[in-house]
Parts: structure tokens; sequence; C-alpha cells
């Protein structure tokens, strides 16, 4: 299986329509409020650091050119060819590389796998966006590219951020202007209850070896100036034998 069109035509129209600058995106808050704080948590859970990394569903590629001045192979992943596109623009070094992946079609990520060897995936606010029915397959998808060898990190929004969304899109002036073409292109974000996603981990072969609360930081601000932040949790997760 894939993922429905519906869903992958909404972001692909998403990133056509997004700014190049970062931070114009709701969710591209800097490294040193993201995945420099992530990496703390998951660098002591890696089994083997020299594996490639993974950035699942990079987006515009912010996160995954923090992970490629730590890691000697990093790969952002995306559903998106036009995210990817602002991605390398963003990184005309090439300090990483990207590819369009489905993770939820099982031949492409097994076929990364085979390129990559196992790897450290590294995944932030991806599953709670996809479909009910793609949340398994795409954990399953985690898991064949960490092998036996390497780790996922996770980090998706909680029950709690629901009230605090809606209240942002029910505003009487309206949904700040970050969040508003978010809802344009229909990527509303699901709902995936707090003990489903370690259920999805562990259906698909992985443990939960470390888990914990954060808010996921975004780049958009209240009338009064204070940063909006999404309760979110997070796991490491990896096969043990």
């Amino acid at each position: 299986m894939s993922v429905t069109s519906r869903y992958r035509e909404a972001w692909e129209g998403f990133w056509r329509e997004a700014p190049e600058e970062q931070g114009a995106v709701l969710w591209d808050a800097e490294p040193a409020l993201t995945v420099g704080i992530h990496l703390a948590l998951f660098e002591p859970h890696l089994a083997d650091p020299g594996l490639a990394m993974v950035d699942l569903g990079c987006g515009n590629g912010t996160q995954t050119r923090f992970l490629a001045d730590r890691f000697p192979h990093v790969v952002g992943a995306d559903l998106s060819a036009a995210a990817l596109d602002h991605a390398r623009t963003a990184d005309p070094a090439g300090q990483a590389t990207y590819r369009v992946l489905d993770a939820v079609e099982k031949g492409e990520t097994e076929t990364l796998h085979a390129e990559l060897g196992d790897a450290n995936v590294y995944m932030r606010g991806v599953l709670h966006q996809v479909d009910p029915d793609d949340r398994q397959p795409m954990a399953d998808g985690i898991a064949t590219l960490v092998g036996d060898r390497g780790r996922a990190f996770l980090v998706e929004l909680s029950e709690a951020a629901k009230p605090v969304l809606m209240g942002l899109a029910q505003n009487p002036a309206g949904p700040p202007p970050k969040l508003a073409p978010i809802f344009r292109h229909g990527i509303a974000p699901g709902e995936v209850a707090d003990d489903a996603v370690p259920e999805y981990l562990r259906a698909a072969g992985l443990s939960v070896l470390a888990s914990g609360e954060l808010p996921l930081t975004t780049t958009e601000f209240t009338p009064d100036g204070t940063r909006i932040e999404l309760p979110s949790k997070w796991l490491v997760v990896g096969r043990t034998v």
C-alpha cells in the first residue's frame, strides 16, 4: 500500500506555495529549539552513531542540515518533491542527500534499507498527519529502516495539542498566518491517542527504550508575543535482542 493521493497532493500544494526563507512555515523552528534538544535525548541511546541518519518527513530540510553537521551520512526523506526542492535549494553544498520516499510503501523502505543498511531515524510530527489506515504501515516502515542496529526518535503531538490548535483555528480574527495555509491545503492535524503511538511501534517489532514529554516549538506567536508551543510526546525505539 502507499499513502493516499489526497494526502500526497495536499503536501505538494502546501510546499509549492511555501516561502523559501527559514521560519516561514509553522513548525520550521530553529534547530536549537527542536532537533538540538531532541538529539541530546536521542544520542545516549544510539547503538551505532556511525549509521546513516534518515530525517523522515524532512520537509524543507532545516533539521536535516543540523543533523548533517553532526553525522557522517544524513538522508532527508519526504513524500513531497516540492519540499525536497526547498531542501536542496537551502543546502547548496549538499551536506545531506535528499530523496522522495513514501514511508507507507513497504517496497520503498525496503529499497532504502538495502542501500543504507541499518539506519538511525529522526521523525518529528509526521505520524499524526497521516491517515489512520497508514499509521501502522508507517511504523512498519520505520522498523524496516532501523533494522537490528538502528534507533528511531519520534516526537508527535499529544492529545493535549488538539484544544490548543482548535483554539487558534477558531480565533474570531482568523487563524494565525502560518496556521492558515495548513488548514487551507487540508492538512489539519489528525488525532493519534497518546497510547496508540507506542502500540504502533511495538506491533512493528520495536521496543520503547525511552520516552517523555516536550513542547513542539513553532515559529508562530500569539498577539502578546508569546511563542506558540504544542504539547507533544517523544519516544526512542529500537529492536532489543
